[in-house]
């Protein structure tokens, strides 16, 4: 039953995106989103889809909810949401597992300061593990392009942010299915690949980064970052948080714009 809805639910929203895309005159898509879409604006939706299959451990699935609670509410990351014309932008926190299995542990939050940010924070680390089950990525980012679909918010930028230890995709909606749906329908696909040699289940000669260039992210200006061991997890969120949300290609030109705007880098950090 789970696989007949998951079927649908593909072309469904590969109809949607087609129908949209033919009914939208010209003009109209040269225009920014929130003057085509109703809703409560924000500078960006963003969709956080967390690796919680069976080679994710328990201690492994609370390190990376760690790191996007530490990353959330880092006063780089609330700098560069408050740079945005909207100064606010709404995050939702996913963990997916097989083709039954995608489960909301954070709702969808607007970011706009400190509070709100600690609050996600505080909501990410008292939930339960919520996904299980070997990969159905094509499920999980048709779960994820129905949640941007669905919600009531107006985001001028639309991204699916899928971290993981694989590429693989073994059951539920095809990926390469989800995954075109997703980008005609102007939604941006990121990735982090966890390239962790020493955590359980993980394959030690693969090359997981270019799988994900090739298989996963899309959209303009799509990106992979790498997480090469537990260690630099943390570092690696943080990093992917920065960009998505800044909207610039890498660090320095963040800190660039930053100082432009009269704020100071942090202590240790450079602007080149």
């Amino acid at each position: 039953m789970r696989q007949q809805f998951n079927d649908f639910l593909a072309a469904a929203l590969g109809l949607l995106a087609l129908v949209w895309l033919a009914a939208a005159p010209a003009a109209a898509q040269s225009q920014t989103p929130s003057q085509n879409r109703s809703g409560e604006p924000v500078d960006l939706e963003l969709v956080l889809l967390a690796d919680s299959t069976g080679s994710i451990d328990d201690r492994e699935i609370f390190f990376q909810r760690r790191g996007y609670a530490d990353a959330i509410t880092d006063p780089d990351i609330l700098s560069a949401i408050a740079l945005g014309p909207d100064a606010r932008i709404a995050v939702i926190y996913v963990e997916w597992g097989d083709q039954d299995s995608q489960e909301v542990v954070v709702p969808w939050t607007i970011i706009d300061g400190p509070d709100a940010a600690a609050g996600f924070a505080e909501t990410l680390m008292a939930q339960p593990r919520k996904a299980f089950g070997r990969n159905a990525i094509g499920s999980a980012i048709t779960f994820a392009h129905l949640l941007i679909e669905s919600n009531s918010i107006n985001g001028f930028r639309r991204v699916i942010d899928l971290s993981g230890d694989s590429a693989n995709s073994w059951n539920g909606v095809p990926l390469e299915v989800a995954r075109q749906a997703a980008l005609d329908a102007d939604i941006v696909i990121n990735g982090l690949a966890i390239l962790c040699r020493d955590c359980s289940g993980r394959p030690v000669y693969y090359d997981l980064e270019e799988a994900y260039r090739r298989d996963i992210i899309g959209g303009p200006a799509a990106f992979v970052v790498t997480a090469d061991d537990m260690a630099s997890f943390a570092t690696a969120v943080r990093k992917k948080l920065l960009l998505e949300i800044a909207a610039v290609p890498d660090e320095a030109s963040f800190y660039r714009r930053l100082a432009a705007a009269g704020g100071l880098a942090r202590p240790g950090r450079t602007i080149d």
